[in-house]
């Protein structure tokens, strides 16, 4: 019996020698049976709390579905599917695989330096393993895969996965991402999985026809119906993911997305409180992606929020630009930056502009630098423009790498977007895999999306945007280390890991700002009090004239004093005893 699968165990088949304990949360269903390939049928007996179970002889590699008052339905705790969401799941085991370093326990937060990637851009899990060597010759210490759970066809972002106990196929098979994982841990990299509890992806998803008490009608979300949270089976499903993925694959860290999304946050304070209860012994990290700036969440059990107000204001001191979502951070720009650094959030309950002037955020001021995750580019800020574009071919290439400089440097914890360590100037697109009606919806519906934003006024225009169906929108969104300033950026990048990791994360727990000021219109100095009493000092100048400032009197850690100005396009950073 695998790790994750005991007595509690709700979802998912449990191998017990030469038989299988199906089991399936139906309420709504008259009728359940699982069917083996080429097996009889085997009648479900259903429970007072609308769980269907029974024990049927079965060994790893058979092929079932649910008959479902006849309808075939894959097991929605599927481990694997191999031809795809709506084939047959697979019966595997998890205790199969030999660990190489079973006594790989993590590394604690403060070390963490992410790096964000597509599985299915870099070759699938093994193509992945292939790269590790590179990443952690940078200095980043974690690699944080987008979702993997199993999607409709053969490329997706993730974030339309309908089964999420299953690693999709398209990336290989359970056992290549357990191998991707141990590989990871025997170079000293952690591993971060983005996983999605707040919707289920248009197609493959039955859990409506014969579980409809899974969601909330009355709640509506974006992607439909908000899924119910409230019931004690849904809640358990999803737990039982997080631990799944911790446990029998070993994942270091899980980061949440959109958890805005879910409608009763008091399962997300019970999720954390269980994981920590549950995987002794080893760091677990639990990260999430909020849009409420829900400072709270980051005091009951989780380690950092997503900080989109990082990027939002140094992506308008870079580009100029404030339309769409980026009209929040037009204002004084760096007086907002000052706040962000010195506090975390920037909307800490002021009214926002993009949410039709309703408060947004919480006050964060007294939370550790290092509850916030910050970047300059990331899956969303990058593929949710219309065409993809990156920072290096919108931004002053001299701005955008002392913009690096201070991602790198600053307490917050940092994370690169694939492709950044070389300065790639390919298009990250949205893409899917999507067919016949559902297709068009989708490729229309990205243009209606951008309709009217700068670039895209008219029918014509907005054609431009790529039809996220085309198998060329995918492959033009594989990068490559053809920049001609490929080796500046990796060496820029190095350098600063190095620094971030000798002189900083030492003094990192126990973190205290001792605030920020502003000094031009791009150009702000922050401080903090380190957890071994030494102050850091980082002075920004994103302009193209000096700024001048009171600086400290010794040398800055990367190159020479100043005077009493930051030059334009620099970062410099300063520790003193």
């Amino acid at each position: 019996m695998s790790a994750s699968q005991g007595a509690a165990q709700r979802f998912g088949p449990r191998l017990e020698g030469d038989r299988a304990i199906f089991q399936l949360w139906a309420p709504a269903a008259t009728a359940v049976a699982t069917m083996i390939e080429g097996s009889s049928p085997i009648a479900l007996t259903r429970d007072a709390d609308g769980f269907w179970s029974a024990a049927a002889p079965a060994r790893v590699g058979d092929l079932y579905r649910f008959d479902v008052d006849g309808r075939l339905v894959s097991d929605p705790a599927s481990r694997f599917q191999p031809d795809d969401v709506s084939g047959p799941s697979e019966l595997t085991d998890a205790r199969a695989y030999v660990w190489r370093h079973p006594d790989w326990a993590g590394r604690p937060w403060e070390e963490t330096v992410l790096y964000e990637l597509h599985a299915g851009l870099l070759g699938g899990f093994q193509g992945v393993r292939g790269r590790l060597k590179a990443i952690a010759a940078l200095g980043v210490t974690a690699i944080e895969l987008m979702p993997v759970a199993d999607f409709a066809g053969a490329r997706n972002w993730g974030y339309d996965g309908v089964l999420p106990f299953a690693p999709d196929s398209a990336y290989g098979r359970p056992d290549d991402l357990r191998a991707l994982v141990d590989e990871a841990h025997g170079l000293g990299l952690m591993v971060f999985l983005d996983v999605v509890y707040n919707h289920f992806g248009p197609e493959g998803n039955w859990l409506p026809a014969y579980a409809p008490t899974f969601f909330d009608e009355a709640q509506q979300t974006p992607w439909g119906a908000a899924i119910d949270f409230h019931k004690q089976a849904v809640r358990r499903f999803f737990t039982e993911n997080a631990l799944y993925w911790l446990r029998d694959f070993r994942i270091d860290g899980l980061r949440l997305d959109a958890v805005h999304a879910i409608d009763d946050r008091s399962w997300l304070v019970e999720l954390a409180r269980e994981v920590r209860a549950r995987i002794p012994g080893r760091h677990a990290h639990l990260v999430v992606e909020n849009e409420n700036n829900d400072a709270a969440l980051l005091r009951q059990g989780f380690d950092a929020q997503w900080n989109d107000d990082f990027h939002n204001v140094l992506h308008v001191l870079l580009t100029g630009e404030t339309h769409a979502y980026y009209r929040d951070f037009g204002g004084h720009p760096a007086r907002k930056l000052a706040r962000c650094l010195s506090e975390g959030f920037i909307y800490q309950g002021e009214p926002s502009p993009n949410h039709d002037g309703r408060p947004r955020g919480q006050p964060s001021a007294d939370l550790s630098s290092t509850a916030f995750v910050s970047f300059l580019q990331n899956h969303d800020q990058v593929g949710n423009r219309a065409l993809g574009e990156r920072l290096t071919t919108l931004a002053d290439p001299r701005a955008l790498k002392a913009a690096m400089s201070l991602l790198l440097l600053c307490p917050q914890i940092p994370m690169l977007f694939m492709g950044e360590e070389v300065g790639a100037r390919e298009p990250f697109l949205f893409f899917t895999d999507f067919q016949g009606d559902l297709a068009s919806a989708v490729r229309e519906g990205r243009r209606k999306e951008f309709s009217g934003q700068p670039g895209f006024t008219d029918p014509a225009t907005c054609a431009r945007i790529p039809d996220p169906n085309a198998l060329s929108t995918f492959e033009a969104s594989r990068w490559t280390e053809n920049a001609t300033d490929a080796d500046e950026w990796r060496t820029l990048i190095t350098q600063l890991l190095t620094l971030r990791r000798v002189r900083i994360v030492p003094g990192l727990k126990g973190c205290k700002t001792l605030g920020a000021v502003v000094l031009d219109s791009k150009a702000v100095l922050a401080r903090w009090r380190l957890g071994d009493g030494a102050t850091l000092t980082l002075a920004v100048n994103l302009g193209v004239d000096p700024a001048e400032a009171d600086l400290p009197g010794c040398a800055p850690l990367m190159g020479d004093h100043p005077g009493n100005a930051v030059p334009p396009h620099t970062t410099l950073a300063w520790i003193e005893p």
